[in-house]
């Protein structure tokens, strides 16, 4: 489950335009949203507040053989509209599941952003600022987010920890994103790594202008889907060492009348790592995912399977008779998914090491519940266990 802090952070890339599955690091975000989940340990609490739609703050306290937690600051300059209280906000926005992926918007033009007073521009630029401390350890990360243009934006982050070479690192990140088409430019302090990667779709060009006359043959096929291609590559200037990746995929998009799905497949070829992953929606309340990874030098292999269950509540005998008598009578609700009593989340592989995730809402309460097992190893079977606890006001 997201935590506060990262669903705010979702809100600013909604709040300015910016899509976050259009990027090559985000080709098999379905496959590890169902299959790399992560299982709390121990017991962890907390008490975030979005106390003026420009700032929100974060508490978290947990406890794992010893008391720990963290302090959490952000700044935004753009105002956040969303719904962000954990009695209010819809849980498909924090829930880490199948992502059904939209249509290509068409990027803003630069007028659009033009704000004039008296002759003179006075618009300026949205920006994040986000900031954690955790301790006891000292350990501090922090976020500089810019839009630079409708179609760029500048991401820094940098961790401050004694137990880092040098102290910490620093990552600078442009990304581009002009919907038919993304790049991004990458430099690292650790080790000096310089770094690109971008992603190529397929098909229709989202900055054509949609009053452009039909084709016949866009009559006859029209896209369901939508296919991309795209690739990294990375140098290390200190270790004098690199590193390429390529990858492919096909998804279905919201014109698709039947069940939505999901295939990539990943290649890295110095290291000589295989992966494909094929997820699919099977029904409104349900999603299955499988990844098999295979390495050309050593002969290995390894396969994954996981599902994603959404448990909802059934209609009572009164609610049947609501709905026969007076159709066009609704009930109010509390929440938006009020009619969710929880997420089921598990995953499996060879080794029989098994993953379970329970999460969900209690009143003004989110959770999550999660145990990690390990079947072959008897004298320790669960690896870990424990439960988080979420409220947001």
């Amino acid at each position: 489950m997201l935590d506060f802090m990262e669903n705010v952070q979702n809100s600013f890339y909604e709040a300015s335009h910016w899509n976050v599955d259009n990027s090559y690091g985000a080709l098999n975000a379905t496959a590890r949203a169902l299959l790399d989940f992560q299982t709390p340990k121990g017991l962890r609490l907390q008490i975030s507040s979005l106390a003026a739609p420009n700032f929100a703050t974060s508490y978290t306290l947990g406890s794992v053989g010893v008391v720990d937690g963290s302090v959490s600051y952000l700044y935004s300059s753009l105002p956040l509209r969303r719904k962000l209280k954990s009695s209010e906000l819809e849980l498909k926005h924090v829930i880490r599941g199948y992502r059904h992926l939209q249509d290509l918007r068409r990027p803003d033009d630069d007028w659009w952003w033009e704000i004039w007073h008296a002759g003179k521009r006075i618009d300026r630029r949205d920006t994040l600022l986000y900031g954690r401390i955790f301790l006891p350890h000292s350990t501090l990360e922090a976020l500089y987010l810019r839009r630079l243009t409708p179609t760029r934006q500048l991401k820094i982050t940098a961790v401050s920890d004694s137990a880092l070479n040098n102290g910490g690192s620093i990552l600078a990140l442009l990304q581009n994103d002009f919907g038919k088409y993304s790049t991004e430019y990458m430099y690292s302090t650790d080790s000096g790594l310089l770094g690109v990667r971008g992603l190529y779709n397929f098909g229709t060009d989202p900055r054509v202008d949609p009053m452009a006359p039909v084709t016949a043959q866009d009559i006859a096929e029209p896209v369901h889907g939508r296919f991309s291609a795209g690739a990294e590559l990375y140098y290390g200037l200190l270790n004098k060492s690199g590193g390429i990746s390529t990858g492919l995929r096909f998804t279905t998009l919201p014109k698709h009348t039947g069940f939505p799905y999901t295939m990539t497949l990943t290649l890295n070829p110095l290291m000589g790592n295989l992966s494909s992953t094929y997820a699919v929606k099977a029904g409104s309340n349900l999603a299955l995912c499988s990844r098999f990874d295979f390495n050309f030098y050593s002969y290995e292999s390894e396969l994954q399977l996981g599902c994603e269950l959404w448990r909802r509540r059934r209609n009572t005998d009164v609610e049947w008779a609501v709905k026969k008598l007076r159709p066009d009578w609704k009930t109010p609700t509390v929440t938006p998914d009020d009619d969710v009593s929880g997420i089921l989340k598990a995953r499996v592989d060879q080794d029989w090491r098994i993953g379970v995730l329970w999460e969900g809402r209690i009143k003004e309460l989110l959770f999550t519940l999660g145990a990690s097992v390990d079947l072959r190893k008897r004298e320790q079977i669960f690896r870990a266990v424990g439960i988080e606890l979420q409220y947001s006001s």
